[in-house]
């Protein structure tokens, strides 16, 4: 019968429907509704048909009983999980935790070979000039600026400064204290800079409000000059730098810098074991490369001395008070920098010659004659110390935004109150044979290693994110990777460079001491505030004269009105069209046919606006008063 079940056969099975056979010979169909041919299929497999309306259910087969269980979902914890202790000092043990991971994936030791082909690789210049109460120094490798100081008599550094502060209030919640330091505006200890060792009860929890109460006396040292609205911090562990070595009073341990050679670094430790109290730590500086026994030893007397005598200081001293103030601007940048790998230190400039060849005999006289007095005038001409050496104009490419790379690529460099943003681009650079796979790793190791300059040159600190141009293979990627890292290792200032994000950015991180290069040499706009635009209470229509062709905002259609829709009322858009056709039916000739086309309407085809188009006398006179929908005179 037509829509019913086929009526079964006589030699069929009574209990299987020829339906349910015709069905089972053709198809079967599995739990998730999908045919499956079964021509080939054993007569041992099991075949499933569905059940429809009217079938009892013993006509289908008996599956067997599948247990679900189902987990209940965990708790969502709404409330604010807890840090036993100090957060700050807790932040503090990951990093540290972190930098040790990092320290196993350091390369290892050079060796003395490996250290001279360096040095000998890079030819490093020091310059310095004075122009009145301002001095400038410059750091040069191979002719290019990498690091720029200002000095300023009215505006000396705080960094290293040892004072003797007022605690004037204590956050518990925030982990700080503000400390009266005598500047003005209060500094800020943080609870991971305490010395804990001025809780009374050592078995207190390790706490800010247990160490520090309002009114207290406490030794302090500036780490970081205030910046913005933002103090100066401190820390309660000091640390006084010498020539050859920092000494840390209370240290339990002591350091070598990894920049010296094995050989060296070991010749240094078996002479400071001696050297040293046992009550103080010591951090080898890179200076101290070649340095007998007896330079050494007259470098920790004196800073042994310096600490004895702020701690006399300390106790019969009034607080705020400063205790020790670190020297010029200039002669710590000698002190720190101007090491074997100079070749020489150019000076310009009466004072500055006198005090650093002072502090120089003084104190490194193996280096007195690489000192060179630059004889130049010191005007803006030729004979310019720093035009001498293009150091003005690389400085004025520092400040742009956009930094060129010698092979046509370009860098592109934005500052954010969180981070900094460096964005790679290929620009100019297309490639010399070879994929782009290969363009774009040759452009991306060029990148890195100015990124590398400009961090320095700029004194730029904080999170650090930068965009590489994408590469599809990992050995690529790796090779980028070491090349920054490898770049970085000339840098002094403490860095640290993370893994990189899923979405390809290599995610770094600076310390901030001072202002950079920008702050140096820049004020805040007036108008603006630094924020490079200005805000209008209306919105803002386009200039005609701009050459700006895109549409303005809101509903006002395009961007450009022209000389009609101008002069006259600000009405809507559609007194604006009004004007707009009769300014093309009046550029007509007066023989010419309204249909036919003019040249104006090839000017508006073209994309060009009939302010373009001069109006003659004839043309304003005849202009009607009133003008139809279409445009066409009435």
């Amino acid at each position: 019968m037509p829509g019913g079940d086929a009526a079964p056969s006589p030699d069929s099975t009574p209990d299987r429907p020829a339906k349910s056979a015709q069905t089972s010979r053709d198809t079967a169909v599995d739990g998730a509704d999908r045919p499956i041919d079964t021509d080939d299929a054993p007569s041992s497999r099991r075949r499933r048909r569905r059940r429809r309306d009217g079938d009892e259910a013993g006509d289908a087969v008996d599956e067997p009983t599948t247990v679900v269980k189902v987990r209940e979902p965990r708790a969502k914890k709404e409330a604010i999980t807890n840090v036993e202790g100090s957060t700050r000092v807790e932040a503090k043990k990951q990093r540290r935790r972190e930098g040790r991971d990092a320290s196993r994936k350091r390369p290892p030791i050079l060796s003395e070979s490996e250290f001279l082909a360096r040095r000998e690789a890079v030819d490093r210049v020091m310059a310095i000039r004075q122009r009145g109460e301002t001095t400038q120094i410059g750091v040069l490798e191979d002719g290019m600026l990498v690091e720029h100081y200002v000095a300023i008599e009215s505006q000396n550094s705080l960094i290293g400064n040892v004072y003797l502060g007022r605690v004037q209030n204590v956050l518990p919640s925030m982990e700080a204290a503000f400390i009266d330091i005598g500047k003005g505006r209060n500094a800020v200890l943080y609870a991971g800079e305490v010395d804990w060792a001025l809780r009374g009860d050592t078995n207190q929890p390790r706490r800010i409000e247990n160490a520090l109460k309002p009114g207290q006396a406490v030794l302090v040292q500036v780490t970081k000059d205030p910046v913005g609205h933002k103090g100066a911090r401190l820390t309660s562990q000091i640390s006084l730098p010498g020539r050859y070595l920092v000494y840390v009073p209370g240290g339990e341990t002591s350091g070598i810098s990894r920049k010296l050679p094995d050989t060296e670094r070991n010749r240094l430790k078996n002479v400071l074991k001696d050297l040293v109290p046992d009550d103080a730590g010591v951090i080898i500086r890179t200076a101290a490369e070649g340095t007998s026994e007896e330079e050494l030893t007259r470098d920790v007397a004196r800073l042994t001395a310096r600490w004895d005598d702020i701690e006399k200081k300390s106790k019969n001293g009034q607080a705020p008070a400063l205790l020790y103030g670190e020297p010029d601007t200039t002669l710590k940048v000698v002190r720190d920098l101007f090491t074997e790998d100079f070749g020489k230190l150019v000076i310009s400039g009466d004072d500055a010659w006198d005090m650093v060849e002072a502090y120089v005999r003084h104190v490194a006289p193996d280096l007195e004659d690489r000192l060179e007095r630059y004889t130049g005038d010191g005007s803006d001409n030729g004979s310019d110390l720093f035009a001498n050496y293009r150091i003005d104009e690389q400085i004025a490419k520092a400040l742009e935004r956009k930094v060129w790379l010698p092979s046509g690529g370009s860098l592109v460099i934005d500052r954010t109150e969180a981070m900094t943003v460096v964005d790679v681009n290929t620009g100019k650079f297309t490639g010399a044979g070879g994929n782009l796979e290969q363009t774009v790793t040759k452009n991306n190791l060029e990148a890195a290693e100015e990124i590398v300059r400009q961090l320095r040159l700029r004194d730029i600190g904080g999170i650090i994110v930068v965009d590489f141009i994408d590469m599809v293979l990992e050995e690529n990627r790796d090779l980028v990777l070491r090349r920054l890292v490898e770049c970085l290792g000339r840098d002094r200032t403490r860095h640290q460079v993370a893994e990189v994000t899923s979405l390809g950015l290599v995610q770094m991180t600076r310390k901030r001491i001072s202002t950079g290069l920008l702050e140096a040499f820049s004020e805040n706009c007036e108008h603006c505030n630094g924020r490079g635009v200005k805000i209008k209470p209306e919105p803002v229509v386009d200039d005609p004269g701009s050459g700006n062709g895109s549409g303005g905002s809101g509903t006002g259609g395009s961007g450009r009105r022209d000389s009609s829709a101008k002069d006259g009322s600000r009405g809507g858009t559609g007194s604006r069209a009004a004007a707009k056709s009769g300014a093309r039916s009046s550029s007509k000739p007066k023989n010419q046919p309204s249909g036919a086309p003019n040249d104006g309407d090839s000017a508006q085809s073209n994309g060009r606006s009939e302010d373009t188009q001069p109006a003659t006398a004839e043309q304003s006179t005849t202009e009607p008063a009133a003008l139809t929908e279409a445009g066409a005179r009435p």
